[in-house]
């Protein structure tokens, strides 16, 4: 259950019964810390009253589609990005159905209409409703749709009913939540993931470097952590604390990161160059504080640079090479650009994204990519780079395997 630690949960209440169980949910999962905001319904502001939840959860409870409190008074949208998960508890027949057409006539609707996160449904409602052959059929279409379903359980009813339509118990729906962020995907293997900036010295007090924050690095190995792989993090200069059960080598300059790169890639399996790296750096490092001249206004200073190390090529180029993924952050002819590193690096994956747009990027928390093969192209709209994250690794793991078993079919004809 520690994989809930720091996970983003947005929780839906709807309008049943069972909406007093999700106050012991949120104390749940608040106490296996994770980060949980509400969205309730109307309906279910008569069956639990959001100051309650708004207690519980240490997060103000949304209400309204269109809050005036919210950035751009698009609250449905934020919530949307800001979600790592989208669990319904309870999940009235109602709202199922709704959710089922599209309809996004309140802000739960809407949001799950925006978001690209996974959607969990934990239904309740009464037995019958529960074995109507509408509510089956839905349930079923939104299956189709990779929405989970958890439960319902079997037992008495608060209208006296006996049979399916219980909501599960807060405890089995924290654990199956706990279930969405754990895969097998990468079980075994050994990851070597770059991060941050790098710092380029001019002078003792001086240095170039970039924008870069690190944070989808970060979320990279997390989500390769979480997906059953060891991790190892070679990190520039961030304000980022060490993901859980990864580990961090500290590095400064591009020549530092190469050298650790190099000197950790035995016995990688996959290697994600995520670190936006210098290209260049000063020939000569000045050994005391550079200083100007006060007495002379239109004084000008020349910096020579020299190219760094391309750690990205350089893991490609060994003989025992291991699957190789590059990132490029672009401002103009982003995939064209990224398509020729692809294949001039010899790189078996490149994640492209745009950083000339202030909103996604280096320093926000949101993303919006493309990843590319040499026989494929594949856009994800803009979310989270947590939910990005996820979502990159699972083509990374198919990728890898297919690559590996053509790997192993050559050596075996030779």
């Amino acid at each position: 259950m520690q994989r809930l630690r720091n996970k983003r949960i947005l929780l839906g209440v709807t309008g049943g019964i069972a909406a007093y169980k999700s106050a012991e949910l949120i104390r749940i999962l608040c106490r296996l810390d994770a980060d949980v905001r509400v969205v309730m319904t109307k309906a279910a502001c008569e069956f639990i009253t959001p100051l309650t939840l708004q207690a519980l959860s240490h997060n103000p409870v949304h209400l309204d589609l269109l809050d005036a409190k919210a950035e751009a008074g698009m609250g449905h949208i934020e919530l949307a990005r800001w979600a790592d998960v989208v669990l319904v508890a309870p999940a009235t027949a109602d709202f199922i159905a709704r959710l089922t057409s599209g309809q996004a006539d309140d802000l739960l609707t809407t949001l799950c209409l925006a978001t690209s996160a996974p959607i969990c449904l934990a239904p309740a409602m009464n037995q019958g409703m529960w074995r109507d052959q509408t509510t089956q059929q839905n349930v079923e279409l939104l299956k189709e749709r990779s929405v989970r379903i958890f439960g319902p359980a079997d037992g008495s009813q608060a209208c006296g009913d006996v049979g399916p339509g219980r909501m599960l118990d807060p405890e089995l729906i924290a654990q199956h939540t706990a279930e969405m962020f754990v895969h097998d995907l990468l079980s075994g293997l050994n990851v070597l993931i770059t991060a941050g900036p790098t710092q380029e010295a001019l002078d003792p007090v001086r240095f170039i470097s970039n924008h870069s924050s690190g944070k989808m690095a970060y979320s990279l190995a997390t989500a390769a952590m979480e997906a059953g792989a060891s991790v190892k993090l070679v990190s520039g200069p961030v304000a980022l604390e060490t993901p859980d059960r990864v580990e961090r080598i500290d590095v400064i300059s591009a020549r530092d990161m190469h050298q650790a790169v190099l000197e950790n890639i035995e016995g990688v399996d996959i290697f994600i160059g995520c670190a936006a790296v210098c290209d260049y750096r000063p020939i000569e490092i000045q050994k005391d504080k550079i200083k100007k001249n006060p007495d002379d206004p239109s004084e000008t200073l020349e910096i020579k640079l020299v190219k760094n190390p391309d750690i990205v090529s350089a893991v490609a180029d060994l003989e025992s090479r291991p699957y190789v993924i590059g990132f490029a952050a672009e401002t103009q002819n982003v995939l064209g650009y990224a398509a020729d590193k692809l294949r001039r690096k010899k790189l078996n994956l490149i994640v492209a994204n745009d950083v000339s747009d202030g909103d996604i990027g280096f320093s926000s928390d949101n993303n919006e990519v493309t990843v590319l093969g040499e026989d494929f192209e594949e856009p994800m709209p803009r979310a989270s780079k947590k939910v990005l994250s996820r979502k990159i690794l699972k083509i990374v793991a198919r990728r890898f395997r297919k690559w590996k078993r053509e790997q192993n079919n050559t050596e075996g004809k030779a």
